[in-house]
């Protein structure tokens, strides 16, 4: 017979099963808890203090307990959980931590909630889909030097503040769906900045004119003349390729990634040679 809703199967909410995989957990080193129904993480995980790699994603978890004490982990997944940005705070103690994603909460306005620091070891960040309207000092800051790829889309940001190019190591850049108009020229501070999504926001033109009083540039010529960007993607924006390809510096970036196109015939790791999702 199947499953009634009074029988819930165990192998995703039970007791026993978190146990084991806790158990499990303290020879292998990493634990994945995601879709258990979870409200608060489990006590036992607290011991797992050699623990390298921990997924709680896709419970209802709104604190982070005693997370601090796993001085080990490296990577944590706590996407669509119910964490605001005050009770993050956890974070700031683990110093070997690689890979953060927080997907999915309710992380608002960093005015409203307090934002904490950030490991300064952290070389991928995700925090998609909740409500920021501008992003927090604290993952600008100068210490997240080796800070590799940023997944900021889906929220509210209106603005890319220009404390963005202390940002050194970035190669990777994920702004879709917000309400950008704008970059600031200190993006093409990011010297290794090689992929810039940017689809579906509000950057528009009225005229191809541009001047830096009257009617600044959208992209400035910086990002495409001083970094090493090859895939940028504006898919859903009010700007037609006609108009792209009037942006000064434009054709400096379609010649580097010709380059690499040329470079990776045989390769099959071939770019998109699209005008970057106009049309």
């Amino acid at each position: 017979m199947g499953n009634t809703p009074s029988s819930k199967p165990r192998n995703k909410t039970g007791k026993r099963v978190v146990a084991q995989k806790i158990e499990t957990a303290q020879k292998t080193n990493v634990l994945s808890l995601t879709e258990h129904g979870l409200e608060e993480i489990p006590a036992e995980v607290y011991r797992l203090t050699s623990l390298r790699t921990l997924d709680l994603s896709k419970n209802k978890i709104s604190s982070l307990g005693k997370v601090s004490q796993l001085k080990e982990l490296k990577s944590f997944n706590c996407d669509e959980n119910v964490l605001t940005s005050s009770e993050l705070a956890p974070l700031s103690n683990l110093t070997k931590l690689q890979s953060l994603s927080l997907g999915k909460n309710r992380l608002e306005n960093p005015s409203n909630q307090a934002f904490p620091s950030l490991p300064p070891t952290i070389k991928q960040l995700k925090i998609y889909g909740n409500s920021l309207s501008s992003i927090p000092k604290q993952i600008c800051d100068p210490k997240m030097k080796l800070l590799e790829k940023l997944d900021l889309s889906f929220n509210n940001l209106a603005a890319v503040p220009i404390e963005i190019c202390n940002l050194s190591a970035l190669t990777d850049l994920n702004l879709d769906n917000n309400v950008i108009v704008s970059l600031p020229k200190e993006v093409g501070l990011l010297k290794k900045l090689k992929t810039l999504s940017l689809r579906n926001n509000y950057i528009q033109v009225k005229s191809t004119n541009f001047s830096d009083s009257s009617n600044p540039q959208p992209i400035p010529a910086s990002v495409f003349e001083d970094t090493l960007l090859i895939d940028l993607n504006l898919h859903g924006n009010k700007l037609s390729s006609t108009q792209l390809n009037e942006f000064e510096g434009f054709n400096a970036f379609l010649e580097r990634r010709k380059k690499v196109k040329t470079k990776n015939l045989y390769g099959g790791a071939m770019t998109d040679m699209g005008v970057c999702g106009l049309t």
